[in-house]
């Protein structure tokens, strides 16, 4: 696979409860502009969304923000970002999102950004992309959800092989490696045959 060029981050529009998410979110820019890889994300201002931005910014990295008008006018846009998408629902930011980028990760977040990250998640599933998919997982955030897709792969409702394709970790520079050399291999997503015969 090419060398990621346009990273997809979803995370939280809160800054979170701890000092170090928010440090976690300004380290992860800085090294994304230091790489040369653009951010493409949500368009916001405020919590992660805005630190992540304002760090690739201030390193000197290019942002694309892709934000739905309603938001544009409850004035949480990003006003400095080399590059916005207005877009009017949230359907289509997140298909306009994924049009931009050739990698996904999600910092923590709340329900918007587990409902951005799965549906590029089942997207893989289904053989619709085959780009890196990963969670940023500071302070632990994401270990239960770690736990739980393991907890699918044990009683079969996803296999292994996908599971295993998605990265967790807090190792920025390992992240960052692991995307560059990802290979995907599509396996198909189970269809129980009993219903399909019926």
């Amino acid at each position: 696979m090419p060398q990621v060029t346009a990273l997809c981050v979803y995370c939280g529009s809160s800054s979170g409860r701890h000092p170090e998410y928010v440090e976690q979110a300004r380290a992860f820019g800085t090294e994304m502009a230091r790489r040369g890889i653009t951010l493409v994300y949500g368009g916001g201002k405020v919590g992660l969304m805005g630190t992540v931005a304002d760090a690739v910014l201030e390193a000197g990295g290019k942002v694309v923000g892709v934000i739905p008008r309603q938001l544009v006018e409850r004035e949480v846009a990003h006003p400095g970002l080399t590059e916005m998408h207005v877009v009017e629902t949230m359907h289509q930011r997140k298909t306009r999102m994924f049009e931009l980028s050739d990698a996904f990760v999600a910092l923590p977040g709340g329900f918007g950004t587990m409902d951005e990250m799965f549906e590029m998640l089942t997207w893989a599933q289904l053989g619709l992309h085959q780009y890196p998919c990963a969670f940023f997982d500071s302070r632990g955030y994401y270990r239960q959800l770690r736990t739980m897709m393991d907890h699918m792969v044990q009683e079969s409702f996803v296999r292994a092989e996908q599971r295993d394709a998605i990265w967790f970790g807090d190792d920025m520079a390992a992240l960052f490696d692991w995307m560059s050399t990802y290979t995907s291999t599509y396996i198909p997503k189970w269809i129980d045959s009993s219903v399909v015969d019926a």
